[in-house]
């Protein structure tokens, strides 16, 4: 099933560090394997692998023969044993990735941004030229980049008038996105890019955890008061307009989302299919991990929180989430830099599982009875 949702994705250019996908996947012809194109990603998200419980046992056993007291590498050892578990073997990053979706939202004429919806484009190129923040921590911390732009001369529809997409354009665009796999990965790092896609991801968050559109909504890329004010009742007429259809989290999905997020959620899961763990970025990334969790809560048992957003609903978003994040810089850039900075945490903790010397190699007395 998955090497069916997987098929036809384009191929690009490639810039030093980046490999680039250029993608539309509305144009495509539709290979998924079932009558409804959602069906797929039903019957994905239903059978599910669950951890490796005898991988995940050899890790703790062997973390407690190292030479440090118990416990006192903290959740360095936690991330240790969900490595095993996700993977199947010892804790080891060797070729991890940061994927970064980009997409276009028509709900920008409603004036949610300070910026034009053609900087969307614009840092998609300054990614491929290795100009962006993302490029520079991924170099500092040996990273794999792939940069995918999703039809970005195409905005998903405006979400305050009609539905973002269609089933078959959302449901091409989540396979699509499982081609941030293709090639091989060990750690996953989703990200994104979008003009727009703050309001968006705050109208998910919304659809799926009520409250108020002003408790999700925030400056995003530096909106002012009035600007939030718009962003809100923007986020309120939405999720409003589509109401009748919210219960179900793939129909939020399309109906809300953008392609960018359909694109990082069928990522997720494809990456679940592959046992590889994966580092779930900011608010915009969350928002799509929020879908597939709503669908089925042990959805994201194989991902990590990268870190805690400056955007107000973030911190409430994860807590939704039932995860922990990393890190907490007071960061909202977006672009999977949050995500790229915990792959670092997570490399440590693989390689001090592996490469610490156990007390009896070490020559050192262990615990005394």
């Amino acid at each position: 099933m998955l090497a069916a949702l997987h098929r036809g994705a384009r191929q690009a250019k490639c810039a030093p560090n980046t490999g680039r996908r250029r993608g539309d996947p509305s144009r495509r012809r539709n290979e998924l394997t079932t009558g409804l194109p959602f069906d797929d990603f039903r019957a994905l998200l239903n059978s599910l692998p669950g951890p490796d419980e005898q991988a995940a046992s050899a890790a703790r056993a062997r973390e407690a023969t190292l030479t440090k007291p118990a416990g006192s590498l903290g959740r360095l050892e936690e991330i240790a044993e969900w490595l095993a578990a996700w993977t199947g073997r010892s804790p080891a990053v060797t070729r991890p990735l940061v994927a970064v979706f980009a997409g276009n939202h028509g709900v920008t004429a409603q004036g949610v941004s300070p910026f034009p919806a053609s900087v969307t484009a614009q840092m998609v190129e300054n990614f491929a030229a290795g100009g962006a923040a993302i490029n520079q921590i991924c170099i500092a911390y040996d990273l794999g980049l792939k940069v995918f732009d999703l039809a970005l001369d195409m905005p998903t529809a405006d979400i305050t008038q009609e539905a973002a997409m269609d089933e078959r354009t959302c449901a091409a665009t989540m396979a699509f996105g499982m081609e941030a796999i293709a090639g091989g990965t060990d750690l996953l790092c989703i990200g994104e890019m979008g003009i727009g896609n703050t309001t968006v991801a705050a109208a998910i968050f919304h659809a799926l955890y009520g409250g108020e559109a002003t408790d999700w909504v925030g400056p995003g890329t530096g909106a002012d008061e009035a600007g939030i004010a718009r962003k809100a009742e923007a986020v309120a007429r939405a999720v409003a307009l589509h109401k009748a259809h919210l219960s179900d989290p793939l129909e939020v999905l399309r109906r809300l989302g953008g392609r960018e997020i359909a694109a990082m959620a069928g990522a997720i899961l494809a990456a679940r299919v592959e046992r590889i763990p994966v580092i779930i970025d900011g608010f915009v990334a969350t928002s799509a991990a929020a879908v597939l969790h709503a669908a089925d809560p042990a959805a994201l048992d194989h991902c990590l929180m990268g870190h805690v957003s400056a955007e107000p609903g973030h911190r409430a978003a994860v807590g939704r989430l039932g995860k922990t994040p990393l890190l907490d810089l007071g960061m909202r850039l977006g672009e999977g830099t949050g995500a790229a900075l915990a792959a670092g945490i997570v490399k440590a903790a693989a390689q001090c599982h592996s490469g610490m010397a156990t007390f009896e190699q070490a020559g050192v007395s262990g615990k005394e009875a």
